[in-house]
């Protein structure tokens, strides 16, 4: 435990920063030391993309300060996504289950997650949306630093649950990742240009198990394309006889094609529905969707020479493991949620609506911004990112 001087110096009065920082160190007269982090805790409290891109955070924040034990708090679902991660030292999970326990096993769950925290005494707290459970875990945890993002129309009680908010760019005009590491920027934190990349560590099993299954399709690293049709919302997703065409295209080039999709009834049905339009020979394309686990999912895309794909967390996984990236945007911003890092090509519609946000035109579920993009487009942008 910490010495009595120090928690006084935790939640008594501060000392302004200004006076413990000259302007000739940092011109934010509120930016704090990252010397004097000890521990820090990030939430994100969003879908397996939304967390994948905090990765950044962990890194910048790391390299600015070494010492520092940086954790996490994720909903258990997204966890894998930074498993791993080597500037992180604790993963906490929320259980989104939780509710349907009832209301003891709930609360029982809740007070474990809260005396886990408590017990790390974190000098810094960077939530990373407008979720209310990061601004309650705040005044809870009693940190020294906090930091959220200022929304407007935000009650007063979440504005005064931190020392310090940072203000995001609307438009679809920053990208998610740059908003996110904004949080640092606010604290006084500039993050190094090395530390601005996302990382998703597979580990060693997920790897294996991987290798062992190309292997047995005499498949290996650079042999192949992949390609993901699916995301979890089907508004986002091109066609299956358009995905059909690329996969007969590419076939025809000589290329060798692994599909994948989540473990999910809609999606087996749309990759199914896709390789019986396509109606290739099983050596020209390997079905592999529903067979891994997400690390095992991105050590399979580190192993590809190209995913072609959608905006979905596997192309976000892409990103993170290296591989160059063909995406198809449609309704979903590129800006904002475009790969990140790596070589990349983004095929959209001329439509001037786009981006709208909407699930399918009117909320009809289908995006003919999406539909209008041809097998020509894409196959010109693989080439593009495959050039030398």
């Amino acid at each position: 435990m910490r010495g009595t001087a120090h928690k006084a110096l935790r939640y008594n009065a501060r000392m302004p920063e200004s006076a413990l920082r000259s302007p000739a160190q940092n011109p934010l007269a509120d930016a704090i030391d990252p010397a004097r982090v000890r521990r820090a805790l990030v939430i994100k409290l969003r879908h397996h993309g939304d967390v994948l891109l905090t990765s950044p955070v962990f890194s910048a924040l790391k390299a600015a300060a070494p010492a520092c034990e940086i954790d996490a708090l994720v909903f258990a679902d997204t966890a894998p996504m930074l498993a791993g991660h080597p500037a992180l030292t604790t993963l906490h999970a929320v259980g989104r289950d939780w509710k349907k326990l009832g209301a003891l096993a709930q609360l029982r769950h809740e007070w474990a997650l809260l005396r886990a925290l408590r017990a790390r005494e974190y000098d810094l707290v960077i939530h990373l949306t407008d979720h209310p459970r990061g601004a309650w875990l705040t005044r809870l945890l009693k940190p020294r630093w906090s930091v959220a993002p200022a929304r407007a129309g935000r009650p007063k009680w979440w504005k005064n649950s931190f020392t310090h908010l940072f203000r995001t760019v609307g438009g679809g005009r920053r990208h998610t990742v740059d908003m996110h590491l904004d949080a640092l920027r606010r604290l006084g934190i500039s993050p190094a240009p090395d530390a601005r990349r996302l990382h998703m560590e597979p580990g060693e099993a997920a790897r294996a198990t991987v290798d062992a299954l190309l292997a047995s399709h005499g498949l290996a690293a650079g042999d192949f394309i992949q390609l993901h049709p699916a995301s979890r919302w089907f508004f986002k997703c091109w066609p299956a006889a358009h995905n059909a065409g690329l996969l007969r295209a590419l076939a025809a080039r000589g290329e060798r094609i692994v599909i994948t999709a989540a473990p999910d009834p809609r999606e087996a049905a749309m990759v199914a529905d896709i390789l019986a339009r396509a109606d290739l020979d099983p050596t020209q394309v390997v079905d592999l969707s529903g067979r891994f686990s997400l690390r095992e999912l991105a050590a399979l895309t580190s192993r590809a020479r190209l995913f072609i794909g959608v905006d979905s967390a596997p192309m976000h996984i892409a990103a993170a493991v290296g591989t160059p990236c063909v995406a198809l945007f449609g309704p979903s911003g590129d800006r904002e949620w475009g790969p990140w890092g790596v070589r990349n090509e983004i095929v959209t519609s001329s439509h001037a609506c786009r981006p709208c946000g909407l699930d399918g035109c009117g909320g009809g579920k289908r995006s003919e911004c999406l539909e209008s993009i041809g097998v020509p487009q894409v196959l010109a942008a693989v080439d593009r990112v495959l050039a030398p």
